[in-house]
């Protein structure tokens, strides 16, 4: 069990370049990885259920405790980043496919890898993931409203259809995970560690399904995705920031708030528009997967050192 924690949390730390270099052979091996499509919904149910097996009652101390912390990072959460996936879309005159395809990244939940990244910047990690969870649970009624608010400008949207389908793949895992928690709670601590390779495996074969699904379209339009995907994700850590800032929260809470903002669940995104709209509408989201675990880090990296240069000046002084 031990050999497999490291090889998770390795997995872990080097996630980004696994999603790089799988994204690589499925758009120069498209027929090797292009059978999963239809897998993606399932691989993502995997995940949230993984992400039930991890949650508790502790995690939502911080609701109770700070609600209007959490409110804040909820709030911004489903109304920076759809708004300015909407902004974008129609500032830079997207193709309908890849418009609603941004928007949809853009009204996803916070992912679990936000609280990580909060971690490692010194922020406050139980707020990050009490916004996680009270997105994830709150997705499958904002998700699909505010894809049908803003997307159906582009394409046809069935709020209903898509409603049932973040039921099945986000809140039917989590439910079953935290039945089986709670059922088998010894067992579930023991393998809990090993969670993070799941997660792992199940994003890189998502990404390398959209990948292959949409070869040709990327190769057409891939630098115009990046650069909406890169601007969208820069600015929602900016905006996020920012918000917390003007509600006067604390420095660790307005870190906290930027990375749970700027970071998106974008497995769903992947999933619901492979679903619903067309493999190239899933391409923001593939790429959005590899760019924020890339950008997170390094902003992580950055606060983080931040507070160890001021703990070690304070420790000189005194």
């Amino acid at each position: 069990m031990k050999a497999l924690e490291k090889v998770s949390v390795f997995a872990g730390n080097t996630f980004a370049y696994w999603v790089l270099i799988v994204a690589g052979l499925a758009f120069f091996i498209p027929e090797g990885f292009v059978w999963i499509g239809p897998y993606i919904p399932i691989l993502l149910g995997i995940i949230m259920f993984g992400m039930g097996l991890t949650l508790s009652l502790n995690d939502f101390k911080e609701v109770f405790s700070h609600p209007k912390s959490v409110l804040i990072g909820v709030a911004a959460q489903y109304l920076i980043m759809p708004l300015l996936a909407y902004l974008l879309a129609v500032i830079l005159r997207l193709p309908p496919e890849i418009a609603v395809g941004v928007i949809l990244v853009g009204a996803c939940p916070g992912g679990t890898s936000s609280n990580v990244m909060t971690f490692l910047a010194k922020g406050n990690t139980a707020l990050s993931v009490a916004v996680t969870s009270v997105s994830t649970l709150l997705s499958p009624i904002l998700t699909p409203a505010i894809i049908l608010l803003l997307a159906s400008k582009w394409l046809p949207v069935s709020a209903g259809d898509m409603f049932i389908s973040v039921v099945k793949i986000v809140l039917v895992p989590i439910i079953l995970g935290l039945i089986v928690k709670a059922l088998f709670h010894k067992q579930v601590e023991q393998s809990v560690k090993a969670l993070p390779l799941v997660s792992v495996l199940g994003i890189v074969a998502i990404v390398a399904a959209v990948v292959s699904a949409s070869k040709e379209r990327i190769a057409e339009t891939g630098l115009i995705i990046f650069a909406v995907v890169i601007l969208h994700n820069l600015l929602g850590y900016t905006l996020g920031f920012f918000a917390g800032k003007l509600f006067k929260m604390d420095f660790a809470d307005q870190k906290a708030i930027s990375i749970e903002v700027g970071m998106q669940n974008s497995g769903l995104g992947a999933a619901l528009a492979t679903a619903h709209f067309s493999p190239l509408s899933a391409v923001p989201s593939a790429i959005f997967s590899v760019w924020h675990n890339v950008s997170g880090s390094l902003l992580a990296s950055f606060w983080g050192r931040k507070v160890n240069e001021e703990q070690k000046e304070i420790a000189k002084a005194g």
